[in-house]
């Protein structure tokens, strides 16, 4: 009987990316508090003492900055327990329904929250284009009637 043992995947302590086992560096300061990296960048980084949430490619910035979901109920279930449970196999199942179950709803809402956050853009982006034809039939002499197309010939 060979026992199916799972490894722990940690997080990067500077930009929440995950961290496999193997890899990355562990730090551990006086007050023996351990910090994980996943590769040299977040560690020169976090010695330089600079705050993930001002430097733009991790994942605390995003959050400050309203790119990416951060308060939502299917997080929950991403945390970290140290507690351990007993399991038998109906258990197992349901929790992988409802982990999968979670996953999903978890895509749906970022989907809805990527779609707002981009509505602000589709309509700057409309904006810029009519000033864009504006000026553009301005230099070329035409009316704008003329250049969009809405001129009063059947």
């Amino acid at each position: 009987q060979e026992e199916a043992s799972t490894m722990r995947i940690g997080r990067c302590y500077f930009c929440s990316s995950p961290i496999y086992p193997g890899h990355g560096i562990a730090f551990a300061r006086n007050d023996a508090k351990l910090f994980c990296f996943c590769r040299s960048k977040c560690h020169k980084n976090f010695n330089l003492k600079r705050n993930p949430r001002k430097v733009r490619w991790t994942k605390a910035f995003r959050k400050v900055r309203g790119k990416e979901m951060t308060i939502d109920t299917t997080f929950e279930m991403e945390k970290r327990r140290n507690r351990p449970i007993k399991y038998d196999r109906e258990i197992v199942g349901a929790t992988l329904r409802a982990m999968q179950r979670a996953s999903d709803v978890q895509e749906k809402r970022a989907a809805i929250h990527y779609k707002n956050r981009m509505a602000t853009h589709k309509v700057k982006a409309a904006d810029r284009a009519r000033s864009e034809i504006a000026a553009h039939a301005s230099t070329s002499g035409g009316t704008q009637e003329e250049v969009s197309g809405q001129s009063d010939h059947v």
